[in-house]
């Protein structure tokens, strides 16, 4: 069965955005990007991918899924199909009208269904009210832990109630950034 690996960038307080959904306070500056670019570039939008001639097949993901919020702010900016080198997903309970390569979702069953399915591992790139959702079903966390502290915005899983998931951690990267990459795996326990 296919992976749902979180991968997004975080506050030291643990937020993945402003309240009002912009992520421009995380750094996409410094030695920590090299690690993106090299290990997580299956996770770079496409534009920047051109931008960059990453021409390399995708290895880790092939698959992304993400929230209507999440793919709002590249809509505002006319990117109407931010990871076009993927099979791109949004799940939401509203009828949608994006880009024909976007294939909408209604509900976490379908989602569930895609990582039964063949592929690589599925990329959770947000929002924070969709990984609360599918927080039973994520098997892997990767978090860029920024050095900012926020006070407010989207929490990391949204605003669920109180039931503990536990997860083991397993690698930990430090850069002179401040960027910390934290790796977690479901435990088993």
């Amino acid at each position: 069965m296919r992976e749902l690996v979180y991968y997004v960038a975080v506050s030291l307080d643990g937020f993945i955005a402003s309240p009002d959904g912009q992520f421009s306070d995380f750094l996409n500056e410094g030695d920590h990007m090299q690690v993106v670019l090299q290990d997580y570039v299956d996770a770079v939008p496409t534009h920047f991918r051109q931008i960059l001639k990453v021409e390399t097949p995708c290895t880790l993901f092939d698959t992304v899924i993400m929230g209507r919020n999440t793919l709002q702010p590249a809509l505002d900016a006319g990117i109407t199909s931010p990871y076009r080198h993927l099979h791109q997903f949004v799940v939401s309970t509203q009828e949608l009208d994006i880009d024909p390569s976007i294939t909408v979702l209604h509900d976490i069953d379908q989602v569930l269904e895609l990582k039964k399915s063949e592929g690589l591992n599925i990329w959770l790139c947000g929002g924070g009210r969709l990984a609360g959702s599918l927080l039973p079903y994520i098997d892997r966390l990767i978090l860029k832990r920024n050095p900012v502290v926020l006070g407010a915005g989207i929490s990391l899983f949204g605003n669920r109630e109180y039931s503990p998931a536990v997860f083991q951690l397993l690698n930990t990267r430090v850069f002179s950034s401040g960027v910390i990459f934290e790796e977690y795996h479901r435990s088993s326990e």
